[in-house]
Formats: structure tokens, sequence, C-alpha cells
């Protein structure tokens, strides 16, 4: 290499490495309002585009026949042409992991959420062994860059202001946001892929398998509360949400306080007693110590609850209840739903 091609080289990957910005605020769920520091206000929750991010996203994808390249995707951040089929995808968020993996695809590089040890336990065992590329608040640019993808998988939510640069990098598809609009995200990514057929088959799968729960546990299902510790506050999972879909589908009903149209409520220690119900499944996001859980569940009121008394108040695995955000992630959560409520 010349000289002067030499230094060019440098100089771009010295502007793609001043671009590696923090990509947004505390992530630790589905998008909530904590998590948009560099994305995108307007789709977190609470913003004016939050509650037809679905819908919107639903009208995503591409006209292109299976198997034919060049296609264009539609996606969250306007038109992306892949002229072959990817074959070194770095993805942004765990959604997005699980998705990819779901389709048989290894990925080169994942940004793993804050505080995480890095690819899920649950998706260790086909994920391979994709770099790092920072985390989800943090993404490393130069990392994307020396990866040398053909796809970089997202979403507005998470990386609205390093979309420009990171379409300088490789062909990048955004999906609105994370979270409840898991499903349509699902298709977005499989479109990219060309792997559309796959993900249909196993969203019809998962379909069926939650209304099977919902038909095995009965005419007479119980109320679920889904309580989560985080270290900022301490929410009840809404409808809105990731695993307030999967509770949908199966037919579970919620507690008044959590049918609300939105990802979550918070509430505090000392009202604790708004998280009754027939059963309560309990997540912990990071370090349980970071989290006000023992000074809630020090609380009289928590001791009276009629899942507490029941013995049906129950920890479940974070990182798929509420991390998850993808088909393998929802399959896992009926399955732990179907063990604690059809023999139980």
């Amino acid at each position: 290499m010349s000289l002067r091609r030499r230094g060019a080289a440098a100089t771009a990957l010295a502007a793609v490495c001043a671009l590696s910005l923090a990509a947004c605020g505390s992530a630790g769920s589905d998008g909530g309002k904590d998590g948009n520091g560099a994305g995108s206000k307007a789709v977190a929750q609470g913003g004016k585009d939050f509650g037809k991010a679905a819908e919107e996203t639903a009208k995503m994808g591409t006209d292109a026949a299976p198997g034919h390249f060049p296609r264009t995707v539609r996606h969250a951040m306007g038109n992306t042409t892949l002229k072959a089929a990817p074959r070194r995808v770095v993805v942004l968020d765990v959604g997005e992991l699980d998705n990819v993996v779901s389709l048989g695809v290894k990925p080169v590089g994942y940004a793993p959420t804050e505080g995480d040890g890095g690819i899920p336990d649950y998706l260790k065992k086909d994920a391979g062994n994709p770099k790092s590329v920072g985390t989800v608040n943090s993404l490393n640019l130069e990392a994307v860059h020396q990866l040398k993808p053909d796809l970089i998988l997202g979403s507005k939510l998470r990386a609205e202001k390093q979309y420009e640069q990171l379409s300088k990098i490789a062909p990048t598809v955004f999906s609105i946001r994370p979270g409840f609009t898991w499903k349509q995200n699902y298709l977005l990514n499989a479109a990219a892929l060309d792997r559309t057929g796959q993900a249909r088959a196993k969203l019809a799968a998962y379909t069926a398998k939650a209304g099977k729960l919902g038909a095995d546990i009965g005419p007479d299902k119980p109320t679920i509360s889904m309580l989560r510790y985080m270290p900022q506050f301490t929410r009840l999972y809404a409808q809105q949400s990731f695993i307030g879909t999967i509770l949908k589908d199966a037919g579970l009903p919620r507690p008044k306080n959590q049918q609300v149209k939105d990802l979550a409520v918070e509430v505090s220690p000392e009202n604790i007693n708004q998280a009754d119900a027939d059963w309560i499944f309990t997540g912990v996001y990071g370090d349980p110590k970071s989290t006000k859980r023992d000074v809630a569940e020090n609380n009289p009121l928590w001791k009276k609850l009629q899942a507490v008394r029941d013995g049906h108040a129950k920890d479940v695995p974070d990182e798929t209840w509420y991390l998850g955000l993808g088909v393998t992630a929802a399959d896992s959560v009926l399955d732990d739903l179907r063990a604690a409520l059809v023999h139980s």
C-alpha cells in the first residue's frame, strides 16, 4: 500500500474512532424512558410515537422475492439496499442477537447490555463467538469497522444519532425500538437476512405454544403480576412490554394496575402492595444489592400479598423474561410459565 493510501485509511479509521459516542442511557429493559440518551426520545416510553411503534414496524421490510439480491429494505431510518446475502452481521442489542441466532446466523459482533457478561446464557450454545463492539449504551464504532460487517442490525431508540456513521461502515437496518415490537422486529431483521420464511414459521410455532399453554391452564386463569427490581426504580410491567405480549398471547390476565397501554408502572418499596396478584414473577436487573428489593420485601405489606401467602411469588431469569426480546427468549418464558402454572 502506498504511503498516501495508507494515510487515507488511517484518517478514515480515526474518524470512525472519534464517532464512538455513547448510544443511549441505561438500557436495562425493553426500552423505557431511561434508555433514550442518544437514541430517539419520540419512541421511548412516554414518547409521542411509543404507542404506534408495532403498527409502524409492521409496514417495514422488503418487496424482494426470497433469494433475490440486491434487495431494498424499508426500516425506521429509511431505505437500505443489500447487494448480496449478508455473511458478516453485527447486532447492537439483545433482541437482534436473539433474532439472528434463532435464524441460524452467528453474528461477528455484538453489543451487550450494560453490566452484562456478554452472550446471554440461553444463546451461548448457538451464537458462536461474536466480538464485542461496546455496549448498547456505548457503542465502539472502531470495533464495528474492524469487523468488516456487511449488515448492521439495531434500533432507532438505541442509536438514532449514530445511524449515519454506522451506515457508512456497512448497510444498516434499524427497527423503531425493542420490546413489545419484538415480533415485527423479528420479521424486519429476517427480511434483511432473506430468512422471512423461517421467521414466520418460528412465530407460528410460538403462537401455537402460547395458545396451548393457555388452554392447558384452563378457564380459571390466575392473575399475573410482573415485578422487576432495578437500580433506578421498581417496575410492574404492563401491556406494551415484551413480557406483556407473551402473557396476552397465552391469555393470562393481569391486575388492573398493569392493564395499561404502557411499558410499565413504577412503584415504591412503600407501595409494594400494588404488586398483588395470584402469582408474582420477579426479575432483578444488575446487582441485587443496588436495588431496593430488600426494602420492598421487608415491608410488612409484602408478606400480606396473596401470592406471597400462597407461595406463588417466584424469581425468574431476567435475561429471558425481561432482556431477551426475541422468539427464543419468548419460548423459554412459556416453558417457565408452564412449569409454574400447569402443575401448581
